[in-house]
């Protein structure tokens, strides 16, 4: 009988966070209250009060901007984990992959930083990314039913002088584009003229475009100086949609660097990760708090694949 529970875990990105998020956890798992009561340490007051009061408490305006929902998502998830993994210590992560943001949350499971490591560097990522998205003048645009040569179509018929490129592949049919709001504003007419659903999204800036470099800059100082260490399970790459190198280092620095300028590549990387054929059918997929986003794209994705959330304990 095999004694540890296989799962492949899937980490949810920026625009999963809701108030209220991991409350239930706090309350119920004494590894999940350790994990927000250390975070709260780690974080202190830089994000103008305590990281665990803005996740269960809000405002929701705060905790939506990105210098707080992007260390809070990574908070939640980890102490879901925790949390899951108290009340079964046989479960183990044979496999992680993480939407934008959450491929940091997969690669603390997978062991390439410790919990206050990467804490501290999402915080910075969430500020440079919230401080870039406020002097580019950027947003977004989502496509529905668009695939990716009728995505690059729109954008070379909207973008004129402005930036404009895709940001995420979600689902088949599910395309994000980022770039200059002006070329947003273009492309929702371009992709109504070539018979396709679009519809401006309510962010802060055009994450995962050119538009975001000044953000990349201050990340790739911050992860030359992080303590990174072996993963000991496969991490899926946004930029490549395969697994990392489990020992390089210093492609990984450089990966989650390019991470914040170039597409997030989520459905190729789930179509790759369901195909890796080491963890059979047996394993189970489990999507960590908050909310059930990468459930609801997995269908699209795989049907096959049935995703087990975790936004609340059980």
């Amino acid at each position: 009988m095999n004694t540890h529970s296989a799962s492949v875990i899937l980490c949810p990105g920026q625009g999963a966070q809701a108030v209220g998020m991991g409350k239930a956890w706090y309350e119920m798992s004494d590894a999940a209250r350790a994990t927000f009561d250390e975070a709260d340490a780690v974080l202190a007051n830089s994000l103008g009060g305590k990281l665990s009061d803005l996740c269960f408490n809000g405002p929701a305006e705060r905790l939506n901007m990105t210098d707080v929902s992007q260390p809070a998502i990574y908070v939640c998830s980890i102490a879901c984990f925790r949390g899951v993994q108290e009340r079964d210590e046989s479960l183990q992560c044979s496999a992680a992959a993480g939407l934008s943001l959450g491929e940091y949350s997969a690669l603390h499971l997978a062991g390439a930083f410790e919990f206050a490591e990467g804490l501290r560097l999402v915080a910075l990522r969430g500020r440079c990314m919230q401080d870039a998205a406020e002097t580019s003048h950027g947003s977004m645009v989502a496509l529905i039913g668009a695939d990716e040569d009728q995505a690059m179509q729109v954008c070379r018929q909207a973008a004129e002088s402005d930036v404009l490129v895709p940001a995420n592949f979600n689902a088949p049919g599910q395309i994000v584009l980022s770039g200059h709001a002006s070329a947003c504003d273009r492309a929702v007419e371009a992709a109504s003229a070539l018979g396709l659903r679009a519809a401006a999204l309510s962010v802060a800036g055009a994450f995962h475009s050119p538009l975001m470099q000044a953000a990349a800059d201050q990340m790739a100082e911050a992860l030359a100086k992080a303590n990174l260490r072996r993963m000991q399970v496969p991490v899926w790459s946004n930029v490549t949609a395969r697994p990392h190198e489990p020992g390089n280092m210093e492609l990984l620095r450089q990966r989650l660097v390019e991470q914040i300028v170039k597409p997030v590549k989520w459905s190729q990387s789930c179509e790759d990760l369901v195909q890796t054929d080491q963890f059979g059918y047996e394993c189970t997929y489990r999507e960590l708090a908050p909310g059930s986003v990468l459930r609801g794209l997995m269908r699209r994705i795989d049907r096959d694949r049935k995703v087990i959330s975790h936004d609340q304990p059980e």
